[in-house]
C-alpha cells in the first residue's frame, strides 16, 4: 500500500509517526500542527503486525479503524526514520 508518512517531534528528543493513504488528507481527529510531511507515496506492508522504523502497531487495523496508523506512546522512535 502507498501511504504518505508525517513526523512529530516529541520529548526527550524522540519523534511519533503517522501514516495516511497516499494523497488523503490527515483525519480531522489527528490534525495537529506539529505534524510534518517526510514522505508521499511509500510503498508499505500494512499487513505487518510492526511497521519498522516508524514503530507503528497493527498498521492495517488502524487504517481501517481510524484512516490513519501512528505511533504508539510506548514506541516513539529516537533519532530519524527515513
Amino acid at each position: 500500500m502507498k501511504v504518505d508518512i508525517y513526523r512529530r517531534p516529541e520529548p526527550q528528543n524522540k519523534f511519533s509517526y503517522l501514516i495516511v493513504p497516499a494523497g488523503q488528507p490527515i483525519p480531522e481527529e489527528a490534525t495537529n500542527t506539529d505534524w510534518q510531511a517526510r514522505q508521499q507515496g511509500v510503498d508499505v506492508d500494512e499487513s505487518a503486525q510492526h511497521l519498522h522504523p516508524y514503530e507503528i502497531d497493527n498498521p492495517r487495523a488502524q487504517l481501517d479503524e481510524k484512516g490513519y496508523a501512528m505511533t504508539s506512546v510506548y514506541h516513539q522512535v529516537t533519532g530519524n526514520a527515513p
